[in-house]
């Protein structure tokens, strides 16, 4: 694991010195197509980042963190190169392994648990293992996750570990009636679990309108409702007792404006676009989310797990690079958000992960956080 050089410290040893000048790097990038260390972005130089990249030796993407057995566990994508055209379906985003990785503390060493789950492994599942998420219950881990089957369509797929590490054995099925992509599972204060999901244009939320699957064109907008039409929803359900199904009918996730209006399909700014998560502080419940093509994670709160969600502002403004996914948790008494960005690659589709301190104000807002300056 080859973390940013100021978490290195006196780590770097005589060999990785010598490895510098033999230009091993390019030797291991030579190797393996996953290598993130031989890549620059080209535009590094004019760019002042907040936060360093956590792993340097593989692409990771929307990363989902949590504090599991004291430690910070976070499930990411793993981005891989792609010969695919890059276009607004996420062709190029062509993943096919999960790995998991843990700190000790905040500023703590990140460990690599290694690979714990390829789409080889699940039975329904053909292609793109995007982003992921992990729960637990009792002694037991559960890692969700999208993936297209052999039809081309997202579902969402469960696995179980006996540890936050895993490795995870998927089930042999999808969750029954699932769609989309994105899950984000929440614990609610009395131990109930929440799935939430959804993603438009690539992650065919906008297909499923009408409660089943209908695309009346290959594009990627095609489907969507009118800009003056409320936005779509993204989903929520409580799990089974189990936590490998959905324990009731999925809802809408209403995002509201502060009159009280749905969110329009028009409201680029505002509107639900993918990455949900979920976080609680105090009695008031944040569902947050990626604006999509205006590139912001934005939240709206609420005062139960279901919504209706007030729209209140802007967490997270761009990153470098057109996606922008992220997680929020609590470690000790500080809140955390984890995100990606491009710096390393420079390239939309090898994202490094990241984390900043993330702060909420006495009225309960969030204070937005700017994750690069150009200069």
């Amino acid at each position: 694991m080859n973390l940013h050089l100021n978490r290195l410290g006196p780590a770097v040893t005589l060999w990785g010195i010598l490895c510098l000048f033999l230009q091993c790097n390019a030797k291991k990038a030579e190797e393996t197509t996953t290598s993130a260390e031989s890549i620059k972005a080209s535009d590094s130089d004019t760019i002042r980042y907040l936060s360093e990249p956590l792993i340097t030796d593989h692409f990771t993407a929307d990363p989902s963190a949590h504090v599991f057995e004291g430690k910070i566990y976070i499930y990411p994508s793993h981005d891989i190169p792609s010969e695919a055209q890059q276009d607004d379906t996420g062709a190029q985003y062509a993943m096919k392994d999960y790995h998991v990785y843990s700190m000790e503390s905040p500023n703590g060493t990140v460990k690599d648990h290694g690979e714990v789950l390829h789409v080889s492994d699940v039975q329904w599942a053909a292609q793109q293992m995007w982003a992921p998420d992990a729960a637990q219950k009792g002694d037991k881990y559960y890692l969700y996750f999208p993936a297209k089957d052999n039809e081309g369509i997202f579902r969402l797929g469960v696995a179980v570990a006996n540890n936050p590490a895993g490795p995870f054995k998927p089930q042999p099925a999808p969750i029954k009636g699932s769609f989309s992509i994105d899950p984000a599972v929440f614990e609610d204060s009395d131990g109930a679990h929440y799935i939430y999901w959804g993603g438009i244009w690539g992650g065919q939320l906008q297909k499923w309108r009408t409660g089943k699957y209908l695309s009346t064109s290959d594009s990627p907008f095609a489907d969507e409702p009118a800009e003056d039409e409320p936005a779509i929803a993204p989903k929520v359900a409580k799990l089974s007792e189990d936590m490998l199904e959905f324990g009731e009918e999925p809802k809408d996730v209403e995002i509201i404006d502060k009159e009280g209006e749905p969110i329009k399909a028009g409201d680029h700014e505002r509107r639900f676009f993918e990455a949900a998560w979920m976080h609680k502080h105090g009695e008031t419940y944040y569902f947050s989310y990626s604006t999509g093509d205006t590139h912001t994670i934005s939240y709206a709160t609420g005062d139960n797990p279901y919504g209706p969600f007030t729209y209140q502002g802007v967490i997270l403004k761009p990153v470098q690079g057109w996606t922008n996914h992220h997680s929020i948790v609590k470690v000790d008494k500080q809140w955390y958000i984890f995100y990606h960005d491009t710096q390393i690659s420079g390239k939309n589709y090898l994202r490094n992960i990241k984390m900043a301190p993330l702060t909420h104000n006495a009225d309960g807002s969030i204070q937005t956080i700017t994750p690069m300056e150009e200069f």
